[in-house]
């Protein structure tokens, strides 16, 4: 028994960056299966592109004004996030790691929420007869990406103050060029191109950030002192709560409700308002903490 949930942890990136509905349904339900699929030929990233036609499919759903569908559809966005479980926990319990699948990785909730939105569009086209909501979808849309995009800094950030080891998906826009130009052109050279463009924004919405660990690297290199990682983790995790809300657990336990509730447009509202403003919440927050943490 101890042996296996030494096993369960070892599967996860940290404990300290999950949260309590992941660490209690979807990691171990992704556990399981990535046991099941250990000594397979199935790798990580064919688990990737399978949850990403799995969740692609669940606008459709949304898309039609019947509870049966909705309850289907939630069912299915839920199976393709175990399944997003499945392929990180199945790369580190085989070692079968690749930069690509990480990409592919984070781009498979965008998938999910742009067929989500696109679905919402239709339905309220159809009961209002128009197409302005697809403005609201765009908008939606730009939010989400953003705020995926922010929140997933931020916690791999965190896991760069674990450790080395931990921190290793944490890559500085210099790192992502460099990987970009040694990429033989292909498939992988244009995903690195369009990750360029995803840091590049990380990077620029976090000046406070970027100083604090341009401080940290011209004082200890790659050896940053435990008592510096500990401080700054102690301070980081006072913000997951809050980072929290804009992952995927965070939006789609409103967005469930909603859904069931047949007001799909109440969902662009929140996305656009309220999850935006959560978001300048949480930047400010760390902006301010980064700003300090050195002095």
């Amino acid at each position: 028994m101890g042996d296996l949930k030494k096993e369960y942890e070892a599967s996860l990136k940290s404990i300290e960056t999950e949260n309590i509905i992941d660490r209690v349904f979807y990691r171990p339900i992704g556990f399981r299966i990535a046991r099941l699929l250990t000594n397979t030929n199935i790798t990580p990233n064919m688990v990737t592109v399978f949850s990403i036609f799995v969740g692609g499919v669940v606008g459709y759903f949304f898309y039609v004004n019947n509870i049966v569908y909705s309850i289907i559809g939630i069912c299915l966005l839920i199976f393709a996030n175990i399944l997003d479980c499945v392929d990180g926990q199945l790369a580190r319990m085989t070692g079968v790691k690749s930069s690509i699948g990480r990409i592919l990785d984070g781009m498979a909730g965008d998938v999910w929420f742009a067929s989500i939105y696109i679905g919402f569009a239709y339905r309220l086209m159809d009961i209002y007869g128009t197409s302005w909501f697809f403005g609201l979808a765009v908008l939606s849309g730009l939010s989400h990406l953003i705020q995926a995009n922010i929140t997933d800094y931020y916690k791999t950030l965190h896991l760069f103050f674990i450790s080395k080891e931990k921190g290793k998906e944490f890559q500085t826009l210099k790192q992502v060029k460099e990987t970009h130009k040694e990429t033989k052109i292909g498939l992988s050279k244009t995903f690195y191109l369009l990750y360029i463009g995803y840091t590049y924004l990380q990077v620029k919405a976090t000046p406070n950030l970027q100083k604090m660990l341009l401080n940290l690297s011209e004082k200890y290199g790659d050896d940053i002192p435990d008592p510096i990682r500990k401080s700054f983790r102690s301070q980081s995790l006072k913000l997951m709560p809050f980072i929290d809300l804009l992952t995927f657990n965070g939006r789609t336990m409103i967005m469930f409700a909603i859904v069931l509730t047949g007001h799909v447009w109440a969902y662009f509202l929140y996305e656009i308002i309220v999850l935006n403003l959560i978001l300048i919440t949480v930047m400010n927050k760390h902006e301010k903490m980064c700003a300090n943490f050195m002095k």
